[in-house]
């Protein structure tokens, strides 16, 4: 199939610069992928519209503050974007621009505001789709992500036009999120829960039982082929906590429960992890949900509003239908519903037709 099917017009002024006042507030379309019809909801209705006893499967990974503003050696602005770390203490990073770092050469990382020097990053080897490895260090001495954390800035989306402010550290975050983790962008899915709505969720009978996909370029990285068999999805790590696995086990054999993926990362581990028969604890996966592909995992997905020509928007695309993804989108248009990171959700039923 091509790309430019799933395009869709998207006015400018409905990309959410700003989350909503509350986390919860946000505005939900809902869709039922058996039928095609919809109806117009919130966040906070999800406890009447959730099936009852649930099992619900959120990504908990913590964002890291993985984006770094470099000073390149001439003098002349630069950015590194780390992806991931390696086992020697080294990292996987998008670097900007690309021409003028290549390996061996070094840069400082410096404060935005100030200027001031923080670190130094080194770019040691070329990867492969034009990546980088680097080590970022201080004194000689190698930082890891929490030392990162201290000096890097959170890497809001290009589509968010300000800066990371002090808003941003909360909102970017999932209020359940863990201590570990090495996410370069949200599980955007996840921003709209507070404790309240999941004790609410867990009062109606609800399980809540969290997955972890560290979320890098396979989840954001544009489409640039024009067929989706050409687009190749970049490899991202995912790790099934034991006691979810002990939930999931015979919910995915017998369907005990309905399953409930909160985002797509969490759907794409749970598709990862499963094989029909056994439910792997860890890997990693490239999966690119798209039609023709039969879920084995979720009955129903939350997920926000996506980019056109997105992998995302072809993985909703391939639970509803085409036409009802495209009619769906189209009636979130005309009544402005707000896209993207900070924008509203949609709660796909019975996606797996």
């Amino acid at each position: 199939m091509k790309r430019s099917l799933f395009h869709f017009d998207l006015p400018e002024d409905l990309i959410a610069q700003h989350p909503a006042p509350e986390r919860d507030g946000a505005r939900l379309l809902v869709v039922d992928a058996a039928t095609g019809a919809w109806q117009h909801r919130a966040i906070r209705d999800l406890p009447d519209l959730l099936p009852p006893e649930a099992l619900c499967v959120p990504n908990d990974v913590k964002v890291r503050h993985a984006r770094l503003q470099l000073r390149r050696a001439g003098g002349g602005a630069g950015e590194a974007l780390l992806l991931r770390a390696f086992a020697d203490g080294t990292f996987e990073a998008l670097v900007r621009p690309g021409a003028r770092l290549q390996p061996g050469k070094a840069a400082t990382v410096v404060d935005p505001i100030s200027g001031d020097a923080l670190a130094e990053l080194a770019v040691l080897e070329t990867l492969d789709e034009g990546l980088r490895r680097v080590r970022v260090a201080r004194s000689g001495a190698a930082l890891d992500w929490d030392a990162v954390d201290a000096i890097g800035r959170l890497p809001l989306p290009p589509y968010i036009t300000h800066a990371a402010e002090a808003e941003d550290e909360t909102r970017y975050q999932t209020a359940f999120h863990a201590a570990e983790g090495e996410a370069v962008a949200a599980p955007t899915a996840g921003l709209h829960f507070t404790p309240q709505l999941i004790a609410a969720l867990e009062a109606r009978g609800a399980l809540w039982r969290p997955v972890r996909l560290h979320v890098g370029l396979g989840t954001f990285r544009p489409m640039t082929a024009e067929d989706l068999d050409d687009h190749a999805m970049h490899e991202e790590r995912w790790e099934v906590p034991e006691s979810t696995a002990q939930a999931l086990e015979p919910v995915l054999a017998r369907r005990e429960r309905p399953l409930v993926a909160i985002g797509t990362t969490s759907l794409r581990t749970l598709e990862a992890a499963w094989d029909g028969r056994a439910l792997k604890r860890s890997g990693s996966t490239n999966l690119f949900i798209r039609p023709g592909y039969h879920l084995r995992t979720a009955d129903h997905l939350l997920t926000n509003f996506h980019l056109p020509e997105s992998t995302l928007f072809v993985l909703v695309s391939t639970l509803m239908g085409l036409d009802t993804a495209q009619a769906a989108y189209a009636e979130a248009v005309r009544e402005r519903y707000r896209f993207f990171s900070y924008g509203d959700a949609m709660l796909i039923l019975n996606a797996r037709r």
